[in-house]
């Protein structure tokens, strides 16, 4: 990894927009209302399967690129048209269905047909034949679609009860009575990667799923007022396990489709664990889940007979004075299919293994001071795995192989900034898209070792008509000699004998990082606009931020809200050493753990800051939910000073200078009562706040209301701060 300098230094990235003929000023409305504002991308770019080629929609058309046909230096390459979607949607329209206004997504079958599911039917089209038929159809009440890419069975939920559909013959999954047992959705609060409840076995002829138990977890009320009867508003109780409290039981049961069979795995005691990376064996006798302990901090691989549901072996075990983290699934060989690819941090950094199915480790096959942020897979050989890391900089995202047999690693991507790839099968060819802080979005088509065959699609400006700030990433120094990445963005119009207010927009929680050599440097919009509003923007991504390896990360264990501030203040003491800089002005605003940071930072910091806005804040950690919460705090009985010390009803009588708080009022992530217990807390200690909250928003406020919430913030700083 590169030493990116010290403090006051080294400035890395340097956007300087004079260049252009600008003379728009960006406002909210057209940042958050007009989609030319944003990067171009290339719509459901893909690899057919089967074959070199790749496909993407443009014009309302499904457009066909050949490997074999490309050369760099032709940018106007001939493609063809393979369907255009007036004829698709003449073709649903003849069997019956209503007209298609968009291109569906689409799933590659072959080389000559993909499927699709629209109108609550699952369609599969054959191009060469110029043919259509529905595979199968699902209920229009149905959620939670999971449709097996071989069988093109669907799996779906309806309420708290799992169904799959078999060429349009619905059969019920489960039967469950209790609205608090729910089967086939998303378990354990999204945590450990889990996205999904069910896992359709490889050849598709075999259904996992969860099966989540929440009748021992406390109810909690969410108020509706749109959903009102006889003027009375509704309460919605959701099951809200809080850290500490009794925890919902989850198991893992198999359904056969043909023989309408299910069994449910023997995962044993005790029942408040978590079953994580769901994993079937090559040949679906097996599956394969990495079950961690509530204390977070023992994992073991478990191998299970998905006929009768018998536990196998302990493949290995993982352990951590601190907490195990287990997010990725395992990724079984194609050509040895008794090896596996495991991810996991226990080097320290993230990091790929190879592994065989007797639990023995074959090869560690990438190493350093950097992680693996994303595996990619393998050619259909298995001879390299691919794999993007941070192995140049914690910045950027690069592209790279490892040969499985002599290990070397290798970088294929070459532009600076950050990539996202898709190989094709045979491991040849990969589409690269990538942006950075000048580049803001480009495609290109490489083989295995960089070579770029043909650009795409070009890098266009959409903001070159803008006037828009200047912005540069840097580093400072945190106490313990670690770099700390800082993005400042200065106003339009900068004026070095001017002094200016700034805003620190902060985050600062697990599994974030801010700041990355991207389009925009990662601040979105709005940072940018209030930039244009005369406000010098400032982030720091603290000790607890992602992609920087295990003790960087785990700096916050049983202590949330401290090593982050302190880096935090840092950060000010670098702002209030710059001579544009007027430290009688200084806001912050954040939202979710942001919001808690933002609060933390103002009243343990009294006089500091002169305004704060804080979103949908987490103000007394026991009052947030489980997994998340014991992860990094343990339970408030085995942590007691931990969670006083982040408790941030101890410090309300700090309170000096302006503060918003703002909340969704059915917000189930960060529930209500953490803003409100503030506000109340408040009042008790005769100390003025302002608040404002969203009827009918959750943990944030989306859609039309956006841009209200954005004036909101920006009205506050305007109020108070310039």
């Amino acid at each position: 990894m590169k030493n990116t300098g010290k403090i006051f230094a080294l400035i890395l990235l340097f956007i300087s927009v004079k260049s252009f003929a600008q003379t728009k000023t960006l406002t909210l409305e057209d940042a958050y209302s007009k989609r030319t504002l944003s990067p171009k991308y290339m719509n459901q770019l893909q690899w057919i399967a089967g074959s070199e080629k790749f496909s993407y929609i443009n014009l309302k058309a499904l457009i066909k690129g050949n490997v074999e046909n490309l050369s760099a230096d032709r940018q106007d390459e001939k493609r063809d048209t393979l369907l255009r979607l007036a004829d698709l949607s003449n073709a649903v329209k003849k069997l019956g269905d209503a007209d298609i206004s968009a291109f569906p997504n689409i799933t590659w079958l072959d080389e000559n047909s993909f499927y699709f599911n629209v109108n609550n039917k699952i369609y599969k089209y054959n191009i060469a034949a110029n043919a259509i038929q529905v595979e199968n159809d699902i209920p229009e009440k149905a959620e939670n679609t999971d449709v097996s890419d071989k069988t093109l069975y669907a799996a779906y939920t309806i309420k708290n009860n799992l169904y799959v559909s078999v060429k349009g013959k619905e059969y019920p999954v489960t039967i469950d009575t209790n609205i608090n047992i729910v089967n086939g959705k998303s378990v354990h609060r999204d945590e450990f990667g889990i996205k999904k409840g069910t896992f359709w076995s490889p050849d598709g002829d075999l259904l996992a799923f969860y099966r989540m138990d929440q009748t021992m977890v406390t109810d909690y009320p969410i108020v509706h007022i749109d959903k009102v009867s006889n003027r009375i508003a509704e309460a919605e109780m959701i099951k809200y396990p809080m850290a500490g409290m009794a925890s919902h039981h989850v198991t893992v049961g198999v359904y056969n489709p043909i023989t309408q069979k299910k069994i449910f795995l023997k995962t044993g005691e005790p029942a408040e664990q978590y079953l994580t990376n769901i994993t079937w064996s090559p040949d679906e006798k097996y599956i394969f889940i990495q079950v961690l302990n509530r204390a977070q901090n023992h994992m073991k691989l478990n191998q299970y007979d998905a006929a009768n549901g018998d536990f196998i072996k302990t493949l290995f075990e993982e352990e951590n004075d601190k907490y195990v983290e287990p997010l990725n699934p395992l990724y079984f060989l194609k050509t040895k299919p008794d090896r596996f690819i495991y991810q996991s941090q226990k080097d320290g950094y993230n990091h790929l293994y190879l592994y065989n199915v007797n639990g023995k480790l074959i090869k560690q096959l990438t190493m350093g001071k950097w992680v693996v942020t994303d595996f990619l897979g393998t050619d259909n050989k298995d001879a390299k795995a691919f794999f993007i890391s941070t192995a140049v900089s914690p910045l950027e995202r690069h592209i790279c192989s490892v040969d499985l047999t002599n290990g070397k690693i290798s970088q294929i991507s070459s532009v600076k900034g950050t990539h996202s790839a898709q190989f094709s099968e045979s491991g040849k060819y990969v589409l690269d898209n990538y942006s950075s802080t000048t580049i803001a979005s480009e495609y290109v088509l490489e083989n295995s070792t960089g070579k770029v065959l043909q650009t795409l699609q070009k890098n266009t400006n959409p903001l070159k008509e803008y006037k828009m700030p200047e912005m540069s990433i840097f580093t400072i120094k945190s106490r313990d000699s670690s770099d700390l990445y800082c993005r400042l963005i200065k106003p339009v119009d900068f004026d070095p004998e001017k002094k200016y207010p700034v805003i620190v927009y902060v985050y600062g929680g697990p599994h974030s990082q801010m700041i990355t050599d991207s389009w925009l440097g990662g601040a979105g919009f709005f940072l940018h606009y209030l930039a244009t509003k005369g406000y010098v923007v400032f982030t720091l991504d603290n000790h607890g931020t992602s992609n920087r390896g295990m003790a960087f990360e785990q700096a916050i264990f049983r202590n949330i809200g401290t090593a982050e501030a302190e880096d935090q203040m840092l950060g000010i003491d670098y702002l209030k050493k710059l001579s544009f800089v007027d430290t009688s002005r200084i806001g912050v605003h954040g939202w979710s753990y942001g919001g808690f940071m933002t609060v933390s930072l103002l009243l343990k910091n009294p006089g500091v800051f002169k305004v704060a806005v804080a979103g949908g804040p987490v103000i007394d950690w026991k009052y947030y939910e489980v997994m998340y919460g014991e992860r990094y705090m343990d339970t408030p009985d085995e942590n007691p000073i931990g969670y006083d010390n982040a408790n941030l009803l101890n410090y309300v009588k700090n309170l000096k200078g302006k503060l918003l708080i703002i909340h969704g009022t059915i917000d189930p992530t960060v529930v209500w009562q953490n803003s409100l217990s503030f506000v109340k807390k408040c009042i008790d200690e005769d100390v003025q706040i302002d608040y404002f909250v969203y009827p009918e928003h959750e943990h944030n406020v989306i859609g039309k209301d956006r841009v209200h919430l954005l004036h909101k913030i920006e009205n506050y700083f305007n109020d108070y701060l310039k």
